[in-house]
């Protein structure tokens, strides 16, 4: 996909997340996310915490700046979590919103030749804090377990972050993830092959260390333990 069916994409998913939010209770914010030892309330705070850093990202690049992620780097991206957690659902929805409307305003300002302005995220550029917006969201939508799951998430998606994954095969394993419910086909690493078969969200889901919904198989052999992110 390109840089404009992306964020459009990202827009969309702006809207799905606040129509979840609508029906947060000061009850269901408080339960387990489906991030060990995180609440919803924990995840909507890291949400609109790194929307906000993104969006920070986008804005310095179009002055031609730079600027770090988070100040003060991850020990103070862990801290804003903490302490944003404990505020209530309702202050939790306006806090996401907000973040949301300025991550929106970030992204519609940005024209066809800034795509390649240079950002500190990775040392990337606009493009990839876009796409790193993107997996962000997608994926902790989900980890809210507010309805909208891996068997959710656009395919497109799903492929992107099987790409982007790639580096977490295993050591001295040749990694094939294959879709049992399309033409999908990915592979990764080097050394004793290992193919895991299953619908394309189960096998992302899986990559991504998240919670898989439907059974993958892999054979007689059990599934490998993963890699760190990249």
């Amino acid at each position: 996909m390109d840089h404009i069916e992306v964020r459009a994409e990202v827009l969309e998913g702006h809207a799905r997340l606040r129509a979840l939010l609508d029906g947060l209770t000061e009850r269901s914010v408080r339960e387990p996310s489906a991030l060990p030892g995180w609440s919803r309330a924990h995840v909507l705070s890291h949400i609109e915490g790194v929307g906000r850093a993104f969006a920070r990202q986008v804005r310095y690049a179009l002055k031609g700046e730079l600027v770090e992620v988070y100040d003060g780097g991850r020990p103070a991206r862990d801290a804003a979590i903490e302490a944003g957690a404990p505020r209530t659902a309702d202050a939790l929805r306006t806090a996401v919103a907000g973040a949301l409307a300025v991550t929106e305003d970030a992204w519609t300002a940005v024209g066809a030749e800034d795509w390649a302005r240079p950002v500190r995220h990775r040392d990337s550029d606009v493009a990839a804090v876009l796409r790193a917006w993107w997996r962000e969201l997608e994926i902790h939508t989900a980890d809210l377990r507010l309805g909208r799951g891996p068997g959710d998430w656009p395919r497109a998606f799903c492929v992107h972050v099987l790409d982007f994954l790639a580096p977490r095969a295993p050591e001295g394993v040749r990694l094939t993830l294959e879709a049992t419910d399309g033409p999908e086909r990915r592979e990764s690493g080097t050394g004793a092959p290992l193919t895991v078969r299953g619908r394309l969200g189960d096998l992302t889901a899986w990559l991504a260390g998240r919670e898989v919904p439907g059974p993958l198989d892999s054979g007689p052999a059990p599934l490998p333990e993963l890699a760190p992110w990249p």
